[in-house]
C-alpha cells in the first residue's frame, strides 16, 4: 500500500507539477526503468535492490500512463475513452494467450 501510493503520487507530481507533463513524464520514468534493466544485465550490482527499486517505479509510471490516455487533450492527455483502452488491454491479452506458447514448467 505504501508504494501504491507514493508511487501514484509520484507519477502524479511529475506530470502536474513539473513540465514534462503527461508524455514526458512517461518518457522520464520508462527512461529510468530502461536504466534499471541495463544495470541488471552489465553490472553485479544487488539484484533486489535493482527489482525493488524498479517495483516502485512501476507505479507512477502506471498512473501517469493512466492520465495521458484518459485525460482530456486540452489537459495533454489523449482522450481515449476508458471503454476503448478497456477493450484495447483485452484483446491483447487475448493475442498474447493465443501467440505465447503456454508450457509446463520443468521441475
Amino acid at each position: 500500500m505504501f508504494s501504491q501510493t507514493l508511487g501514484t503520487a509520484l507519477g502524479d507530481w511529475l506530470a502536474d507539477s513539473t513540465d514534462l507533463g503527461y508524455s514526458g513524464s512517461t518518457i522520464l520514468i520508462g527512461a529510468i526503468l530502461a536504466i534499471l534493466g541495463a544495470l541488471y544485465f552489465i553490472t553485479r550490482w544487488n539484484r533486489t535492490t535493482l527489482f525493488w527499486a524498479a517495483f516502485i517505479l512501476t507505479r507512477p509510471l502506471g498512473a501517469v500512463l493512466d492520465n495521458l490516455f484518459d485525460k482530456a487533450p486540452a489537459k495533454g492527455g489523449l482522450g481515449v475513452s476508458d471503454y476503448t483502452i478497456s477493450a484495447v488491454l483485452g484483446m491483447a491479452m487475448v493475442l498474447a494467450l493465443l501467440v505465447i506458447p503456454q508450457r509446463s514448467g520443468r521441475h
